[in-house]
């Protein structure tokens, strides 16, 4: 299993804590050491049901961003914006060993392990 996010994220560390725990083995990657390619981002997004499921738009680097970068935003534009800025991507982002992928850790993705 791999999983994406920020070393320094609660969230993320929260998630490989729990992993850890319960014994399953991770690759992470930090999007800061690491940038995500526009082809992952875009099979993330394909693998979610579209850019809004992936996309935190909540965040200081959404409500950062120009009106002209995130008005009308279409998927192509979505990823595009995404690999720009790895720091839109919900957090951490899994990759499940059977093609899945998952963003967050809510309680419905902790219940997965």
């Amino acid at each position: 299993m791999k999983a994406y996010g920020l070393k320094k994220c609660s969230t993320c560390q929260k998630a490989l804590d729990h992993l850890a725990a319960k014994k399953v083995q991770v690759v992470f990657t930090d999007h800061s050491v690491s940038p995500p390619t526009k082809d992952q981002v875009a099979g993330w997004s394909k693998a979610l049901g579209g850019w809004e499921k992936m996309i935190n738009r909540a965040g200081y680097t959404w409500r950062g961003l120009p009106k002209s970068e995130i008005e009308d935003l279409t998927e192509a534009r979505a990823v595009a914006l995404a690999v720009k800025h790895p720091s839109l991507i919900r957090r951490p982002l899994i990759e499940h060993d059977d093609g899945s992928v998952t963003v967050g850790f809510a309680e419905k993705v902790k219940a997965l392990f």
